[in-house]
């Protein structure tokens, strides 16, 4: 993370005057303080990224502020100068928080590789204060399958991850669009740098800018202290925008300046930030007709769609359907602590006979359900998938979307792909009492998702359940 504010504390008036011109000719922001007292009331109304310290103060000993430091939520990485150095004095200063030690006379060369190494591990410690806050459910590693399509897809990702190449997948919601980012990530020269995530369905569309871009102390309100935004943290590393048709135009045009120049401004700032970031995107969405929609840029989806991937569902790749489920069925039986169990030929069966509109996230809901349903059977049963159960409604709403879905495909003609979604959505809807929060936890999808899903219906003038067309 690259060091902007600096606290220069030196009592040596020459020094610090010294110090001060050569850092700020590096474009740093220096506040120059001469005691203890003066760094004190500097802190007090700022937050830097960087104390640049001398040993000995007429006023004490800067140990005596690096203590109180460490109680502050944003403190600044700190570099100790001293004209006398020890063993003892370098270790106590290490006790104490410093990040490096120098010793005078020193080079502004020295200087500045301190300076580049603190900014590496600032950033390594908001990277990883940053994971450590992110709730990811547990992400297989594995790209599970051996249908042909499956086997082109992992050929394909070996081909592209050894570059820098833009990658934009897309698929149906549940195929497994992250799980294909991460192995990009993975097997790419970057593997050892940051992997950050943005879901930009589910950050409000008022924080997502702040969340992409950071924000400076003061720029709105609420904007307590500078804040880093994702593609900072991803410096080096890769950045995925996962559903990203889910912003607004305003923010697809700066986000379009970003892919073209990998530079930005945080929100309230000024200073221009360059980034070196690998960005890998996915929707769900057809973008073809956002486009023509005027929902997104078709100039930003040129500049996405470097290496296009399609992931394809799982009812285009059936053979998969017994590999995936025997590995849920290791994973949830050791996840439960369920007794260890097997598929019976009639709970397989009705594995194989699913349309699986939900893909393999739905395959994964229903055999955890199963592990968890089963209690000590042996065997998993097409009870125990419950694969229907979205079925129990009310009487009053005549025969389940579902149900009748497999009655036309027989009688008629296979359904669509999005009226198979449409059905699958307002079935969801009516098992969860027409609340929305409810169901798009249910289909694993976000609120935006399912309330852009339903609009589409209503603009497309395709029938809604009666319940729906009121909430």
């Amino acid at each position: 993370m690259p060091i902007e504010k600096i606290l220069l504390l030196e009592d040596d008036k020459a020094l610090r005057r010294f110090l001060e011109d050569a850092l700020r000719n590096q474009r740093y922001n220096v506040s120059p303080a001469s005691t203890l007292a003066e760094a004190r009331e500097l802190l007090a109304k700022d937050t830097f990224d960087l104390l640049l310290a001398d040993h000995r103060l007429p006023d004490g000993q800067s140990v005596e502020l690096f203590g109180e430091l460490q109680a502050r939520p944003q403190r600044p990485i700190i570099i100790v100068m001293t004209g006398h150095a020890s063993v003892e004095s370098a270790v106590e200063c290490m006790r104490h928080g410093a990040f490096e030690y120098l010793t005078k006379p020193f080079s502004i060369d020295q200087l500045e590789v301190a300076i580049e190494k603190a900014g590496n591990f600032s950033q390594l410690l908001k990277v990883n204060q940053y994971l450590s806050h992110e709730q990811d459910d547990e992400v297989e590693s594995e790209l599970l399958g051996n249908s042909a399509s499956m086997q082109q897809l992992r050929g394909l990702i070996r081909k592209v991850a050894r570059t820098d190449a833009t990658v934009f997948i897309h698929g149906e919601s549940g195929t497994g669009k992250e799980l294909i980012a991460r192995a990009l990530y993975r097997e790419s020269p970057r593997a050892n740098a940051p992997f950050i995530r943005v879901n930009c369905a589910a950050v409000p569309e008022n924080l997502i800018e702040s969340e992409f871009f950071g924000h400076e102390k003061g720029s709105f309100t609420g904007a307590l202290s500078k804040r880093e935004g994702r593609f900072e943290l991803a410096h080096g590393g890769t950045i995925l925008l996962d559903e990203v048709s889910e912003i607004s135009p305003n923010l697809q045009a700066k986000l379009l300046r970003v892919l073209q120049e990998r530079e930005f401004e945080r929100i309230g700032g000024t200073r221009t930030i360059k980034v070196d970031v690998r960005v890998i995107a996915t929707t769900n969405r057809n973008l073809t007709e956002s486009i023509e929609k005027g929902e997104f840029r078709q100039d930003l989806f040129f500049r996405l769609n470097v290496v296009p991937i399609h992931v394809p569902p799982l009812r285009e790749r059936r053979e998969d359907v017994a590999t995936l489920a025997a590995a849920f069925l290791t994973r949830f039986g050791r996840k439960h602590g369920a007794k260890t169990k097997e598929f019976s030929e009639a709970g397989l069966a009705a594995l194989m006979n699913h349309g699986w509109p939900g893909n393999v996230r739905e395959l994964q809901n229903v055999v955890e359900r199963a592990v968890i349903m089963a209690g000590d059977s042996d065997f998993l049963q097409p009870e125990h998938l419950c694969l229907l159960i979205a079925t129990a409604t009310k009487p009053s709403r005549g025969p389940s979307p579902l149900a009748a879905s497999a009655t036309q495909a027989t009688a008629d003609k296979l359904l669509t792909l999005a009226q198979l979604e449409k059905q699958h959505i307002l079935e969801a809807l009516a098992h969860c009492n027409n609340n929305r929060t409810h169901a798009a936890r249910l289909l694993d999808i976000s609120v935006r998702t399912l309330r852009n899903k339903l609009n589409e219906y209503k603009a497309s003038g395709q029938t809604l359940l009666a319940a729906e067309v009121s909430s």
